[in-house]
């Protein structure tokens, strides 16, 4: 789900300010309630007068680069300068500053890139809806790398430079200094705002290699292929303790799926510092208690593995196989695994193998148990991505006709995207679908919905994905959503292929979601549930928790909050998995050698 929230669910891992920025986004919608139920703005169609009047200009100078490049420039219009204008783009429309973005090919050093009048904007769609002031204002360039895929298309896309996916933050990405600038989109004689770029976004430094923590980054074969480009997979492998005493041991391994991991922060080496308090102390409390239990041997001796995938569409693959993305689920469970399980002894067999992961990583847990069957023993899968398109969200891709729009003969009401547990609307999918747009055309904003469609689309003509909706006006495209049905679908394809699928799911699939889930998540679970009760032969044993009134990413334990559970979901994991590959281990399996 989107990564402006996915710390709730990854409160062991990363990208801490990503959490605050929600947590801050929520407080700042209460204390603006009417603002929130503002209706949010139809998207305009496209201009007819491709000679709009130019109200910015962009451009970069050779020592930035000698040569003309592609991408998309953004003008970001800021009411404050700290922080940076570029980093104050939100999801929650009601709290996001402004942005206008265009499409870029071969732009030179020292020609101008024109952002117009008539450009769409977000979270305002027009320019001349601006009201007129002093304003913040600051230029970015997101830079497009070119592909030659193996299917005979080439594509231009923003190719991941190490961060996560991230257009403000990118490695290489160009970007202005803050300028404070009077505008007033009234006047008819307004003069061009120029703006240059004059500053590169710094390279990011890699992670160490610590005692137990260990960063490995392979080329994949396939995807290299397939993107005609090299390609890599990093994985964040957490060794077990005694793992360099005990030469003939051989480990179990759990899979950690979720969003892009920089480092692993489930754990500290130290107490928690003087002075801190509430959450922060509790989590400072249980990563120290994480590790002194790791360290000690009071926890399951496991492989612990994440992996990173970003890729040139979002910040994670959602770990299959797909027409867009690549042959990810291949490069992640044939290549990158085998190689994990070889060079830190793993037992590299299916009943010693389990996953889990919340929200996109709960979506990846699940569709890699049902895709791979054979080769992984237990799925837990909280607050998952849309496992049944009848609830993509609060859409039906079925049997709605618009996606933006509940509508009726005389009004129509607004699709919300996001809310809090007491239900305020915080986005709406509207809002966020031309958030998106404004970010990057042809599905290349790097964002939710984009990789959503990247990953369940076919190619479409022109080697982007084919739309499953038009991002101007909603309307729902039947036979891309056929296609979804047919392949990613995940409550359709249990259903379809029960009979070989349910005899080797049994035992292994677990789920759990809150029944306030910020982003109406819990409507496709209770769907996939009610599905799974009509099996026979054998009937599921799936198992689901739901955590009432929760947001966003409830793990479990029941009748814990989404905070509580999420600081000790990867420990409870842990067991629930050792104990799972225990019981259910083939007779001649090594159940000894890691159980020092």
């Amino acid at each position: 789900m989107p990564r402006v929230s996915q710390i709730i669910c990854r409160c062991l891992q990363s990208n801490a300010n990503k959490f605050f920025r929600y947590v801050l986004g929520c407080l700042l919608a209460i204390s603006a309630y009417p603002a929130i139920f503002t209706a949010a703005a139809q998207t305009p169609p496209p201009a007819k007068n491709s000679a709009a009047q130019p109200r910015f200009a962009i451009s970069f100078d050779s020592k930035l680069s000698s040569t003309p490049l592609d991408g998309r420039v953004y003008v970001v219009i800021s009411t404050k300068e700290d922080p940076e204008p570029r980093t104050q783009i939100l999801e929650e429309e009601a709290q996001s500053q402004q942005i206008f973005g265009a499409d870029i090919d071969a732009l030179a050093p020292g020609q101008n890139a024109i952002v117009a009048a008539d450009a769409l904007g977000y979270p305002t769609a027009n320019f001349h809806k601006l009201p007129a002031g002093d304003y913040w204002i600051q230029g970015v360039l997101n830079k497009y790398t070119t592909f030659h895929r193996s299917d005979g298309h080439t594509v231009k896309l923003p190719m991941d430079e190490g961060e996560g996916q991230h257009w403000d933050t990118k490695p290489g990405n160009f970007y202005s200094v803050p300028e404070k600038i009077h505008i007033d989109p009234a006047a008819s004689n307004a003069s061009v705002i120029q703006i240059h770029l004059t500053k590169i976004v710094p390279s990011i430094e890699q992670p160490k290699d610590t005692e137990w923590v260990k960063h490995i980054k392979i080329q994949s074969q396939a995807l290299t292929k397939f993107w005609g480009h090299p390609m890599y997979l990093g994985a964040i492998v957490v060794i077990p303790e005694g793992w360099a005493s005990h030469p003939n041991a051989h480990y179990p391994l759990l899979v950690n799926h979720g969003h892009f991991p920089d480092d692993f922060h489930g754990f500290r080496t130290t107490p928690p510092d003087p002075g801190v308090a509430g959450y922060q102390l509790e989590r400072a409390k249980t990563q120290y208690q994480f590790y002194q239990d790791w360290t000690t041997g009071k926890l399951p001796r496991m492989l612990l593995l994440l992996v990173q995938h970003a890729n040139p569409y979002y910040d994670d693959s959602y770990a299959v196989d797909s027409a867009n993305v690549g042959p990810y689920g291949e490069a992640i469970n044939r290549e990158l695994i085998p190689a994990i399980e070889k060079q830190f002894r793993g037992i590299g067999q299916g009943w010693a193998r389990a996953i889990y992961g919340g929200s996109t990583g709960g979506w990846e847990t699940l569709a890699t148990q049902i895709f791979y069957p054979d080769d992984f023993n237990g799925a837990w899968g909280a607050c998952p991505d849309p496992v049944d398109f009848h609830a993509y969200q609060t859409v039906n891709v079925y049997d709605d006709k618009n996606a933006y729009w509940t509508i009726g003969p005389f009004g129509r009401v607004a699709q919300p995207e996001m809310r809090t547990p007491p239900g305020i609307i915080l986005a709406t999918t509207e809002g966020t679908n031309r958030w998106e747009l404004v970010l990057g055309t042809h599905g290349r904003s790097g964002e939710q919905w984009d990789i959503w469609q990247a990953v369940f689309s076919p190619a479409g003509p022109d080697g982007y994905p084919a739309e499953i909706w038009d991002q101007r006006t909603g309307v729902i495209n039947k036979e891309v959503a056929a296609y979804w049905r047919e392949h990613y679908d995940l409550t359709a394809i249990l259903q379809r292929d029960w009979k070989t699928l349910g005899p080797k799911l049994q035992g292994k699939l677990h789920v759990m979601v809150g029944t306030a889930d910020t982003f109406f998540l819990d409507h496709a679970v209770h769907l996939m549930q009610d599905a799974l009760a009509s099996t026979s032969n054998p009937k599921s044993d799936a198992t689901f928790d739901y955590g009432v009134d929760q947001p966003h990413c409830y793990t479990g334990p029941p009748g814990s909050t989404t905070r509580e559970g999420g600081l000790t979901f990867t420990q409870r994991i842990l067991k629930a998995a050792a104990a799972h590959m225990l019981e259910s281990a083939p007779k001649d399996a090594d159940t000894t050698s890691w159980r020092y």
